[in-house]
């Protein structure tokens, strides 16, 4: 069934690099693209114009809330209250527990996917939070969530997230890590199991990956199994790391050596690493492009940087810099990491926070932000077939208005819209051709159900975090409101 679909603006590829085409059309048959350009004079058994529009590759998010989210909680308290949001000694040891069931954290998993349809993103690698579950991702949760993203029609890189230790806030008021280890090899056994469910699957759209956790909650034993496997079975390894100091702090008292010094040992160096965030990493220091250098080794090993700028942003965080990781042969994709799962915020703020960095205005280009939220996430993944838009490709499409008067005049439109408007003007999405966004809505889903049960949620979410804190705070307390809350009570009028 060949489908044609044209906009005022098209975001081709020549082979080389994104185009624009002034009123352009692509066409596609079944999930393939078959034409993109003007004029096309071949069969057409359904047309879509979207006018006023920008109609471009679907985004690739390879870090992607795929939960409810927790920057809006975390990102800005103080220390003390921040540690409050952690295990306590005697959580850990005696009381941990899932907040949710499974049938909620079902319900949470399709909220959030729901937000990354609707934010354009077409491919996602998903990350969440385990703060409010007995300790982390297990397979059937996994299985339960690729149905889901297979009804709604996304592309998901999935796996069950584990490890073998959970940051807990001490008495002193300090952070340490404590270990299960037998969780962390059990996670690792539900991760290929799911591995194993995924390919017998057999469906394009979803496909098993190895998503442990933060580098300083996995003991060596559980990263040098971990590469093991992916080397066997040449899947995709996503470990988060080189994101703070702290990291490495931990891992000296846990293992006696530093992040990269253990990504080499235990052989993750050797698989499809992909590694968000990179912000401990100085590119402005010569050193790091040195050979043995941190960029040198990234470079070399061919792992792939999930630069999250709006969430590094929010965290006091920055890359130093997007230029200088890309100069040096890093290849760079782009995360949202929390909500909202919004790239073209995530663009915008990449491209200022690199221009302060390198205090040059032409720094942090926009072709280069958007060339790593399609070409480069296309590139880590390993599929050719994704982020451009022309013959021959995948059907992932993404179109956004630019015709409502608040999104001012166009001047380019990719331009226009990352400084003048969000991801939420995307109106419609297709996914190996099919429409997964139509009209600005999810056909089938009952989005103002879903939003209420999410704050539901949220708000049972947020109140079991007493239970770990370690002095045991109220919610009110953990997570006071900008300006106290009002008492206000009507009065008789006195004439």
């Amino acid at each position: 069934m060949y489908t044609k679909i044209s906009a005022r603006y098209v975001l081709g590829f020549d082979g080389t690099q994104h185009t624009l085409i002034a009123d352009g059309e692509v066409v596609f048959d079944g999930d393939s693209i078959v034409f993109v350009g003007r004029n096309y004079d071949g069969p057409v058994d359904e047309e879509r114009d979207y006018g006023q529009s920008l109609a471009m590759p679907g985004l690739i998010d390879l870090d992607a809330l795929a939960d409810i989210d927790h920057l809006i909680l975390d990102s800005w308290p103080s220390s003390d209250v921040a540690a409050g949001h952690l295990w306590s000694s005697d959580y850990f040891a005696n009381r941990r527990r899932d907040v949710f069931t499974p049938a909620e954290r079902a319900t949470v998993r399709e909220f959030a996917l729901a937000q990354l349809a609707l934010h354009g993103i077409t491919t996602y690698m998903p990350i969440a939070s385990e703060i409010h579950s007995a300790w982390a991702e297990g397979l059937e949760e996994l299985v339960e969530m690729a149905e889901t993203s297979r009804r709604i029609g996304l592309r998901g890189y999935l796996g069950p997230s584990y490890r073998s230790g959970v940051h807990v806030s001490t008495a002193a008021g300090g952070r340490e890590v404590h270990f299960d280890e037998a969780r962390g090899l059990a996670g690792l056994r539900d991760a290929e199991r799911f591995l194993d469910h995924t390919a017998g699957l057999a469906d394009p759209l979803v496909t098993g990956v190895l998503l442990p956790c933060r580098i300083e909650t996995l003991s060596e034993d559980l990263m040098r199994e971990t590469a093991r496997i992916a080397r066997e079975r040449d899947v995709i390894v996503r470990l988060h790391s080189l994101q703070s100091p702290l990291e490495d702090e931990l891992l000296q008292r846990s293992a006696g050596s530093g992040v990269l010094e253990l990504l080499e040992t235990t052989g993750l160096f050797g698989t499809r690493l992909l590694i968000p965030h990179g912000v401990v990493i100085d590119a402005k220091d010569p050193a790091a492009s040195a050979p043995g250098g941190p960029l040198d080794l990234l470079s070399r090993h061919g792992v792939s940087i999930v630069h999250c700028p709006l969430t590094s942003f929010r965290y006091q965080k920055q890359l130093v810099s997007f230029d200088r990781f890309r100069a040096a042969g890093v290849n760079l994709c782009l995360g949202s990491d929390s909500f909202p799962p919004d790239l073209v915020r995530g663009m915008d703020v990449g491209m200022h926070l690199t221009r302060l960095v390198e205090e040059r205005p032409d720094a942090g280009s926009l072709a280069d932000y958007f060339d790593a939220a399609t070409l480069g996430g296309a590139r880590a993944l390993g599929r050719a077939d994704l982020g451009k838009l022309a013959p021959g490709m995948q059907a992932d499409i993404t179109v956004v208005s630019l015709g409502h008067f608040g999104d001012g005049v166009v001047e380019d439109p990719l331009r226009t819209l990352v400084l003048n408007g969000t991801a939420r003007q995307v109106t419609d999405t297709f996914v190996a051709g099919r429409p997964v966004v139509v009209d600005g809505g999810l056909p089938g889903m009952d989005l103002g159900a879903l939003r209420a049960d999410g704050q539901r949620l949220f708000d049972r979410m947020t109140a079991a975090y007493s239970e770990r804190d370690l002095v045991r705070r109220e919610r009110s307390e953990l997570f006071p409101p900008t300006y106290p809350h009002a008492e206000i009570t009507a009065r008789a009028h006195v004439g």
